[in-house]
């Protein structure tokens, strides 16, 4: 019978805590990062397009909406029988707050430049924290395991798939009135090339960390 939940690969408690900090840290960061990508008032991703179009028609914050479409997300993966990570619950749960928390910090702002900034500095943040949690290999969020469970069952491209998800709640969300604008032409081709170049530095940072553990227990067990 295959199993709900993955299981946690671990070198030890040690790795094990680093790799939970290191996922609470890019999920946090992530949460800001939409803040400011919302703040700048320029477009969001499709997505936040969606949550933001839910939050104007029901009495719960970005936030909360966020929480709610993940979870309906999550729904989604009992038939394409995807397995849940810690990773996919603490996203699930935490990412909304987080950006909740950086709305309540960030002011609004009216300059053109100000708005850019937020823009190109929120999608940077993002796509650091993406590869920063990510390379914990905890488990996906809700919206990539469904995207990755969809391309196992239909068996089509990877570009098909999300593609076909992201227009369909881009569409929904801008029917709800959620904001559609430059920045969200812009975050659906820049942010993918910007999580290409900080992905691999921590996937190499993660291996680095791995081999010196491995070195640790095996010079540990030749000791003894």
């Amino acid at each position: 019978m295959r199993r709900l939940f993955l299981p946690i690969d671990s070198l030890g408690p040690a790795d094990t805590a680093a790799r939970i900090g290191q996922l609470l840290g890019g999920l946090v960061l992530y949460g800001l990062s939409l803040a400011m990508l919302i703040r700048a008032d320029l477009g969001v991703g499709p997505w936040d397009v969606f949550s933001l179009g839910i939050a104007n028609h029901l009495p719960m914050s970005y936030g909360t909406a966020t929480v709610v479409v993940s979870g309906i997300v999550l729904l989604l993966w009992i038939p394409l029988r995807q397995r849940v990570g810690i990773g996919t619950l603490l996203n699930t749960l935490l990412v909304g707050p987080a950006a909740d928390v950086g709305l309540w910090l960030l002011p609004e702002v009216d300059a053109l430049w100000q708005q850019i900034l937020l823009l190109a500095g929120g999608m940077v943040l993002l796509a650091f924290a993406t590869g920063f949690y990510i390379a914990a290999h905890l488990g996906p969020g809700p919206r990539d395991g469904l995207m990755t469970g969809l391309v196992r069952i239909t068996g089509w491209r990877v570009w098909i798939v999300r593609t076909l998800i992201e227009g369909t709640v881009l569409l929904i969300g801008w029917l709800l009135g959620g904001p559609v604008g430059v920045g969200t032409v812009v975050f659906a081709f820049g942010i993918g090339p910007l999580i290409g170049l900080f992905l691999p530095l921590f996937e190499r940072r993660r291996t680095r960390r791995a081999s010196r553990l491995r070195a640790a227990r095996l010079a540990a067990s030749t000791a003894r």
